[in-house]
């Protein structure tokens, strides 16, 4: 057969385009084996079609490729992770706006629903659900054990604002009942914002959500009107959110073309984010309150801060999660959050602690090892020095290492407070008390008032029978004028929550006994 030349231009165009698109696709992947990749995950359908045929039962095709999909990330680091559409839909609401129901967030690691955090504010915290609890039932129906769903568990917790549930829990063997009334869960993040003295502000964050950089510079701006001039920003315990919120709240503290944090990953170049000079907070004496469970955005902030030597660190060693996540959306409502990239302090100090085998204990590695009470015993990686813009050494390893350390206090538990935190006594009493008070406390929203009042009703003496009569437990000999000055601030916070000054009241009255905030008091914000 003849051809034209026509057609064997077009058969050689086709070959040239064919080339081509082939040399385009492989430039594209270029750390792989195209046609190897390719069958390997192939091999996957495979397997799952091979099963759905040949299985001799009936087979969930949805949650053999849920679970075949979590196995999959398993491979890859601790974050990259699979959310079904419930999961997905309450890590987004967490982060955007509010929702009714009791206000926890927990996990199901083996077949039990253990508390992770109980919302701060919210009914369950107020009611006295504490991290670690297992919950056991809600109402009569036991959920623990039974191979219960996860989004069962969400739907039996959840309801409109004023229903009650009971939820019963399990806290070191011992069965603890609680009836809490649903509420809009606040998921405002500054928990609280007020003067401590007449130069001195502080402000509680509890996670970066969309409305962080709002509502803190809402409350900035009233401490700064009071007088403000040493702010101590508290970041213990929170774990982070948008990272938009880290950028722009670190812009506030820093001069133009300082260094705020960079990311950088293997098929991400690398990508610097500087302060543009606008912020309004740039004079003022800052003091970062830093734990274990700072993370994250947390982190970034933090390290942009000590970095730049803008204010002082104090505290624990922060968590080490700073990994940028990529969401990818499924049209069945899922999703996967995809690990693209690393964020690095300006000084190039890598916020992520490594993954070794211990990463899923490293906070309880930390308690056996000491690093809780004394900062020798802290995990420092002294080969890797950085420095700071005044050229102070500064460490990686994973997390922000504080300036000024400040040990956990574990010299002031005496067993009565021990044996009353087991059975959550005091958050039981607080309540017992607005039950009986409401009328008087609901209404207070002035501290001073709220401080007199509650001296009036000598809870001191109302406790020590409370927790007789209805939990058995009698303190000994002395032990209450040991564990006095420790407790009381604690049972006058819990109480005073119930004010109209909500969390202001609790941070109010817990400041005498925070070894942190006194630290920062005593810095004020100066690096010794």
């Amino acid at each position: 057969m003849k051809l034209s030349n026509n057609n064997i231009l077009t058969a050689l165009l086709g070959v040239v385009l064919g080339v081509l698109l082939t040399m385009l696709v492989v430039k594209m992947l270029p750390d792989r084996k195209f046609d190897g990749d390719y069958n390997r995950w192939r091999k996957l359908n495979l397997i799952l079609q091979e099963v759905q045929k040949h299985y001799v039962d009936t087979i969930d095709m949805a949650a053999m490729t849920d679970a075949a999909v979590v196995a999959a990330l398993a491979e890859l680091d601790p974050h990259s992770v699979y959310l079904p559409p419930v999961e997905l839909t309450e890590s987004e609401v967490e982060l955007a706006g509010n929702f009714e129901g009791i206000g926890i967030t927990f996990n199901v690691p083996n077949d039990t629903a253990i508390v992770l955090n109980a919302v701060p504010g919210g009914p369950s915290e107020k009611a006295g659900l504490m991290s670690g609890d297992r919950i056991i039932k809600v109402d009569e129906k036991v959920i623990a054990g039974k191979k219960t769903p996860q989004d069962s568990m969400v739907r039996l917790m959840k309801g409109p604002a004023g229903t009650k549930v009971k939820i019963t829990v399990n806290r070191d063997g011992v069965l603890i009942p609680f009836e809490i009334v649903r509420d809009k869960i606040p998921m405002h993040c500054v928990d609280a914002a007020f003067m401590i003295d007449d130069a001195t502000g502080y402000i509680k964050l509890s996670k970066f959500s969309r409305t962080t950089f709002k509502e803190f510079r809402e409350a900035s701006a009233k401490l700064l009107d009071a007088g403000m001039s040493h702010l101590i920003f508290d970041l213990r315990g929170n774990t982070g959110g948008y990272f938009d919120q880290a950028l722009m709240l670190s812009n506030e503290f820093l001069q133009q073309g300082e260094g705020i944090v960079y990311m950088e990953g293997r098929q991400r170049p690398r990508q610097d984010f500087d302060a543009d000079g606008r912020g309004a907070l740039k004079d003022v004496r800052l003091s970062v309150l830093i734990d274990e469970s700072t993370a994250s955005s947390s982190e970034i902030f933090s390290g942009a801060i000590q970095d730049n030597d803008r204010g002082t660190i104090i505290g624990r060693r922060s968590f080490g999660k700073g990994l940028v996540q990529e969401p990818i959306n499924f049209t069945d409502g899922s999703g996967i959050r995809l690990t693209v990239s690393r964020f690095y302090t300006p000084s190039g100090r890598c916020i992520q602690k490594p993954y070794d085998d211990d990463y899923a204990y490293d906070i309880y590695e930390r308690y056996a090892h000491g690093e809780m009470t004394s900062a020798d015993s802290m995990k420092v990686d002294t080969t890797k020095v950085y420095y700071t813009v005044k050229g102070r050494p500064v460490y990686g390893g994973g997390g922000i290492i504080p300036d000024v350390f400040v040990p956990m206090d574990t010299t002031r538990a005496t067993k009565f407070f021990v044996r009353c935190s087991k059975k959550a006594t005091t958050m039981r009493f607080a309540s017992d008390v607005f039950d009986r008070y409401k009328s008087r406390l609901s209404g207070i929203s002035d501290f001073e008032e709220l401080s007199r009042y509650l001296e009036s009703l000598d809870l001191g003496t109302q406790f020590l029978e409370y927790a007789e009569k209805v939990d058995g437990i009698k303190a000994a000999k002395g032990e209450w004028e040991e564990s006095r000055t420790y407790m009381m601030p604690q049972i006058n916070a819990l109480v005073g929550r119930y004010s109209k000054l909500d969390d202001e009241a609790f941070y109010r009255f817990y400041i005498p006994i925070d070894e942190t905030i006194q630290t920062a008091l005593k810095h004020e914000g100066h690096l010794d």
